[in-house]
């Protein structure tokens, strides 16, 4: 398996766009907390997909992604405010791995690939946040993220299921 950046000019390869939503669907169906509940709203994703990738072609976000040899299996975003005051830190966002290769390292390669881009643009810090309830705060805490906060009911899974948002910090340069 590979880390690699995306550039610009091949965010409109059908064949990347193809691989990337059906694993955003294929995640999100095994419980994935990647911004929609299962079953996946294929339309939806669809959307959001097609809006990050018009981003990245922009040259706005950083589109890292893995590849098996055969296929995408795996993304996660490097997204921009734009701000003059937070040009040193992004947001990582839509970080997921096919459920078929999740349990194999994939995740922390593509994190560890995610931090190295963002200390090759010469970041100083990463942040992201999760749901609640499902262990990932532990996973980002091996990798170096520090829980800085919690917004209580800030996700709406169902209309009686609320989850807080936990949101992580890393600083680049270490560990």
């Amino acid at each position: 398996m590979e880390y690699v950046v995306i550039e610009a000019d091949a965010v409109s390869d059908p064949g990347l766009r193809a691989d990337l939503l059906d694993t955003w669907i294929a995640a999100t169906d095994a419980g994935g907390s990647v911004g929609f509940t299962a079953p996946a709203p294929v339309h939806l994703v669809a959307e959001t997909l097609d809006l990050a990738l018009e981003r990245v072609a922009a040259g706005r976000d950083l589109l890292g992604v893995l590849h098996n040899g055969e296929r995408y299996v795996g993304m996660g975003l490097l997204v921009s405010t734009g701000g003059q005051l937070t040009r040193h830190w992004r947001t990582v966002l839509r970080v997921m791995v096919h459920p078929k290769y999740q349990g194999s390292g994939a995740g922390r390669l593509l994190m560890n690939g995610l931090r190295s881009s963002a200390e090759g643009l010469g970041l100083e810090q990463l942040m992201l946040t999760v749901r609640d309830g499902g262990g990932l705060d532990g996973f980002y805490g091996k990798l170096g993220y520090r829980v800085v906060g919690t917004h209580p009911r800030a996700v709406r899974v169902a209309p009686d299921d609320y989850r807080d948002e936990i949101m992580l910090v890393t600083e680049l340069g270490t560990s």
